[in-house]
């Protein structure tokens, strides 16, 4: 008889526990510990009996040789920038995202533009009828795209011997479950053995395979850890569902670097390519008001302007309120203390509110200077100087330190018709060519930039 041990798991984060528990220990969740009994026979013989890999014998190190294949042209060039150029043959992808953020969608629209590839979308959680209607709204047609909606790993793995396409969908990696781990869909059990069937499967047919996981409340991917170490490459789909914009950017990726990141904007008929961010969060009618600054952020290495706005009111009630969108509220009170001890800006008695424009969430700290600059500009009702980029990291002590990829920063705030750019002076002095069309003008301190700024 197969040997059976009973393991609880968490209904909420997937943790897994050898007694009950009421309070999960790793979410802090309440009453969510499930009792689930597992078969170890079972369980050990799953992979081999679904596998179709050959028994692999030692090989010596430079006997081995390496023949470059070439990479899975998707169509979509953002998506090809954070795959590192394409989908690698007999790799794993895994994507991850909110609810509605657009999963879906961004991976059914890249199988739809890739031509004379047959791809298999296996679909857990929607019917066929439903992705029919999806393909119509994004208006594209792909006569070798085969769709299945099945939730059992060893029909698909069936499937997949008979098809034998050249792209493998899985949507999504919580809903399938196999009959060699006595538990229900999305458990830690079934995704791990789901999880380790599909990444032998895709090694060993040399099948590119896209899975798409849930997450959790916390933003983590649904789900032991061990799923994220199987893969060969974890994408996080970001963005808030009341903006436009989605960021896709890689956290892990075997095949290339894990800077680049994809954005892309969501339209009634799907998602759009955007190759020049830094033109669409910025606005064209901010000229003469206060409050708002522009700053040369980089997010992996991909640089872009992007419009920090900023509100300073008297306080209403007794206690003034510190609100930030897209920016850490933490860095935020750190600024205004800064502002408040080296440029005898008192912010006792006043509300002050940060937005990134666009809906951006913005981690770059060479956006600290612009976000000063746009909290005095608000406070004393003057305008920043049109055409002026701002780009600087401060210091606890007041000064402004230098900052990354600096050549590329100027080179966007050029490209867009910048005239002026305030910069550190550490990287001004690194600099190996100054720049054409754009004035640099160098600071070491806030007191300095901010003499410049608001001259008048």
């Amino acid at each position: 008889m197969a040997k059976t041990h009973v393991a609880y798991v968490c209904s909420s984060c997937g943790a897994e526990a050898a007694k009950w528990m009421g309070k999960c220990p790793s979410c802090g969740e309440w009453g969510t510990m499930k009792e689930f009994t597992i078969s170890k026979q079972k369980t050990s013989a799953s992979i081999a009996s679904l596998s179709t890999a050959k028994v692999n014998a030692p090989i010596r190190l430079g006997d081995i040789e390496i023949t470059n294949e070439p990479r899975l042209d998707t169509g979509n060039a953002e998506f090809n920038r954070v795959l590192g150029g394409g989908l690698v043959p007999g790799s794993m992808v895994l994507i991850g995202g909110e609810p509605g953020i657009g999963k879906s969608t961004l991976v059914l629209q890249v199988i739809l533009n890739i031509k004379n590839r047959k791809t298999l979308y296996v679909s857990g959680e929607e019917s066929v009828k439903q992705l029919k209607l999806r393909a119509e709204r994004l208006d594209t047609r792909n006569d070798d795209c085969l769709i299945l909606a099945e939730t059992s790993l060893e029909r698909i793995v069936e499937m997949v011997k008979d098809v034998n396409p050249e792209l493998l969908i899985i949507d999504s990696i919580q809903t399938i479950s196999t009959e060699m781990a006595e538990a229900s869909p999305g458990s830690v059990s079934q995704i791990r053995e789901c999880a380790t069937a599909l990444l032998r499967l895709a090694k060993s047919t040399n099948i590119p395979t896209l899975v798409i996981g849930h997450i959790t409340k916390d933003g983590a991917i649904a789900g032991p850890k061990i799923l994220e170490h199987i893969v060969d490459t974890v994408l996080q789909f970001e963005g808030d569902q009341h903006y436009m914009y989605r960021i896709l950017r890689a956290t892990k990726n075997r095949f290339g670097s894990t800077s680049e990141l994809g954005i892309f904007e969501m339209r009634q008929n799907g998602l759009r390519e955007v190759s020049n961010p830094s033109e669409l969060l910025l606005s064209e009618d901010h000229e003469g008001l206060s409050g708002i600054a522009v700053t040369a952020a980089v997010e992996g290495i991909r640089p872009f302007l992007i419009e920090v706005q900023a509100l300073v009111s008297t306080a209403a009630y007794g206690t003034p309120q510190r609100s930030a969108t897209g920016f850490d509220t933490r860095r935020l009170n750190m600024l205004l203390a800064v502002l408040e001890k080296k440029v005898g800006f008192k912010l006792s008695q006043k509300d002050v509110f940060i937005n990134i424009a666009g809906g951006l969430k913005v981690n770059d700290t060479s956006t600290d200077l612009a976000i000063m600059s746009a909290v005095l500009s608000s406070n004393f009702d003057i305008p920043v100087p049109p055409h002026t980029a701002i780009a600087g990291e401060v210091g606890l002590s007041g000064e402004i330190r230098a900052v990354a990829r600096i050549e590329q920063r100027i080179a966007e705030a050029e490209k867009l018709g910048f005239s002026q750019m305030i910069l550190p002076t550490a990287n001004y002095k690194s600099l190996a060519a100054p720049a054409k069309k754009l004035k640099l003008i160098p600071v070491s301190k806030v007191e300095d930039a901010f003499r410049i700024l608001f001259k008048d």
